[in-house]
């Protein structure tokens, strides 16, 4: 089951909660852009939050632009319930690798594993199952004060890992860090 977080829904289901409108843009890009209304907006009706795309040349590119700008945003903005104890959608478990274990035979991984805490993650911040991934990651984190070691051992992962996945969107580090700062802990760097 996918995590409970309107970024983490298909193409499909984003676009059905959304109002869409188009216009036309100014700018270079041929006389096509200026006859042709290929600028999109996104409204998300549930939660208000609009994006928009028209540097693109074509509509269906330009929503593709719209979505993932929206996804963004809505991981950012929006926060969901987290269930008690251990956590991590199916999506965020394909994504968490094992540390490499030390190279003799034997002996005990280099990072810990079991009990949590070490995994690494892999993402790209252009792939789209990023947003989700950082929805998912601030939902964690939002249940744990904004505490980045407990979060990352509910996620299962380092808080480093955790760190770097919000870093890769500046506009979510700079959320984690207000909201630091309102818990009165320190920013994080």
């Amino acid at each position: 089951m996918p995590w409970p977080h309107p970024a983490c829904l298909s193409d499909d289901a984003l676009l059905a909660q959304c109002r869409v409108g188009t216009g036309r843009t100014g700018g270079p890009g041929g006389q096509n852009r200026n006859k042709v209304e290929t600028l999109i907006e996104l409204h998300h009706t549930p939660t208000g939050i609009e994006s928009h795309a028209g540097e693109r040349r074509s509509q269906i590119e330009n929503k593709r632009v719209a979505l993932r700008r929206l996804r963004l945003l809505l991981a950012v903005e929006v926060r969901t319930l987290v269930p008690e104890g251990p956590v991590g959608s199916e999506l965020w478990k394909s994504r968490r690798k094992r540390p490499p274990r030390n190279a003799t035979a034997g002996s005990p991984p280099k990072n810990r594993w079991a009990g949590g805490g070490e995994g690494v993650l892999e993402v790209n911040p252009d792939h789209h199952d990023y947003p989700c991934l950082l929805a998912e990651a601030l939902d964690v984190l939002n249940a744990c004060r904004w505490d980045v070691k407990l979060a990352s051992l509910r996620l299962n992962v380092s808080a480093s890992q955790l760190i770097k996945l919000i870093k890769e969107h500046p506009p979510a580090m700079q959320k984690v860090n207000q909201e630091r700062e309102t818990a009165g802990d320190h920013p994080l760097r």
